[in-house]
């Protein structure tokens, strides 16, 4: 009794002092959340316009696609139609996560208006190995989607990086990274299309 006492006269200050601290991080996220979710929505578009350059606005689908996960588990894609000018579509974008080295690995990718080339990704959140796994932000790395079949994509050691196929040549010392990006892009991109087609959302000639 008496050490119990002891160490509650002790350990008082740790106590009050660490919910304080734990208040004041959860007022402080909640407080932040509205500007954070804005700031990744102007990061998805600015993104997102890079992919499709042709697109003069990016107009969210009306329902999300239902697809199942890498582990899994059936998620809610939300999916935007490119826009042109002249209101024709010009391509489709998305957001898809998955797991990479050293965390989540969260991409903005975009295909062609028909779903059956890429028009490429961009890393909207990453914290991927500085100098090896990052490099997944890389031109060099990323130009290789630029094209590419919309579907099942195939990671390889070595190769031809300018070569537009569904081959990836993975960055050298950062295999799980390379891996994980292909990873996402194939499992998304082939179950999106195909929920799409099935609720009538695009068409196997057209796109629109």
């Amino acid at each position: 009794m008496r050490s119990l006492k002891y160490f509650i006269q002790q350990s008082w200050l740790l106590i009050v002092a660490s919910f304080c601290f734990g208040l004041l991080i959860a007022v402080t996220n909640a407080s932040l959340s509205p500007e954070i979710e804005q700031n990744k929505i102007n990061k998805f578009n600015r993104l997102a316009g890079g992919l499709l350059p042709d697109a003069n606005d990016f107009v969210l689908l009306d329902k999300q696609v239902e697809v199942q996960g890498i582990r899994g588990k059936t998620i809610n894609i939300t999916v935007y139609k490119a826009i042109s000018e002249t209101k024709e579509c010009v391509g489709w974008s998305f957001t898809a996560a998955g797991s990479g080295f050293a965390d989540k690995i969260e991409l903005v990718i975009a295909v062609g208006k028909d779903f059956k080339k890429l028009a490429g990704f961009d890393c909207l959140a990453s914290n991927e190995t500085p100098g090896f796994g990052d490099q997944i932000k890389y031109s060099y790395y990323k130009d290789q989607f630029k094209g590419a079949p919309a579907g099942k994509l195939i990671l390889i050691k070595a190769g031809d990086t300018e070569k537009i196929d569904s081959e990836i040549v993975a960055i050298t010392g950062a295999t799980v990274s390379s891996e994980a990006v292909v990873k996402i892009i194939s499992h998304y991109i082939t179950r999106i299309r195909e929920q799409m087609l099935q609720e009538g959302l695009l068409t196997s000639d057209s796109g629109q």
